[in-house]
């Protein structure tokens, strides 16, 4: 039989161990994010014809959505660190999500449901109709 004090006990190691996983990775990507805004500056440099322009341009955009992405996991973290500590925190499996798992699927649902209904989506007849396959929606 399961004492409140042994539940209680298991919640704050679970705490503490989620705790200590959020910050690992906050401090992983903090040290990623440094990195990403040092090289940076680094690599602008003069160039001399259009296309090694384009090239350095698309490097740098790249980069720029990488900090971008790392920044916004970050902020996550930073939000599941805080729910954790108001005890309104989520799943192990993916620490920093927003939702719990059955409103996630409710969402991908809906964001199925919109693409399949998209102008740009095209319904084709399955090659086999005769085998019973359904019509299927693409992109």
């Amino acid at each position: 039989m399961t004492t409140t004090k042994d539940k209680g006990t298991r919640n704050r190691e679970r705490h503490q161990v989620l705790k200590a996983m959020l910050e690992e990775r906050r401090n992983q990507i903090h040290s990623k994010l440094k990195t990403l805004r040092e090289t940076l500056p680094a690599e602008a440099s003069v160039v001399t014809d259009t296309e090694e322009q384009s090239v350095n341009d698309f490097v740098r955009d790249v980069e720029l959505a990488l900090i971008e992405m790392t920044s916004e996991t970050l902020g996550q973290i930073d939000q599941a660190l805080q729910r954790l500590e108001d005890g309104t925190y989520g799943a192990k499996a993916v620490p920093f999500a927003t939702l719990c798992r059955a409103c996630q699927e409710a969402l991908e649902s809906r964001h199925a449901a919109d693409r399949e209904r998209s102008p740009e989506g095209i319904a084709l007849e399955a090659v086999l109709s005769s085998e019973g396959a359904a019509t299927r929606r693409i992109r």
